[in-house]
């Protein structure tokens, strides 16, 4: 079986085709698309559970994708954050000798994750200042028309 990492150049070189076929916008577009397509276990985590639903579903993927990181759940203060530490995408294009990663390569999690929480009134921000040492961090703090949840 291929690991889901082995596509990762694979998508920076999609991310780079898209862009020279019809600029910035049919990237952006394609990150929607995924969003929308593909994220509705993200969707539906966090309508049934609120914070706790961003909790649960990034403790699976990211132990999944092997990621380094350390997330933070404040249920009183209402915010979820993850520390990217390390994270597995781009320290493999950071190490792959033949290929230039994507310019804005780390924007996809922005997009992809931003769609779904704001659509349900959550506050999404995202520090990409670190990128070019595999390092980010996000945070969703519920906003007025979030939900709580109904716990895990």
């Amino acid at each position: 079986m291929i690991p889901c990492t082995d596509f990762i150049p694979a998508y920076s070189e999609l991310f780079k085709t898209l862009e020279d076929l019809g600029g910035e916008e049919a990237v952006e577009d394609f990150w929607r698309t995924l969003s929308e397509e593909f994220l509705g276990n993200l969707r539906d985590h966090v309508e049934r559970f609120g914070l706790e639903g961003c909790w649960e579903y990034w403790s699976h993927t990211l132990n999944e994708e092997a990621a380094d990181f350390t997330m933070t759940l404040d249920l009183d203060e209402g915010i979820f954050r993850i520390d990217m530490h390390c994270c597995p995408s781009k320290r493999r294009l950071l190490e792959c000798p033949h290929v230039e990663p994507y310019r804005a390569y780390c924007r996809h999690c922005d997009l992809l994750y931003r769609n779904i929480l704001e659509a349900l009134g959550y506050s999404y921000s995202i520090d990409l200042s670190r990128c070019d040492e595999a390092r980010c961090s996000i945070t969703v703090t519920e906003g007025a028309g979030s939900r709580s949840g109904e716990g895990l």
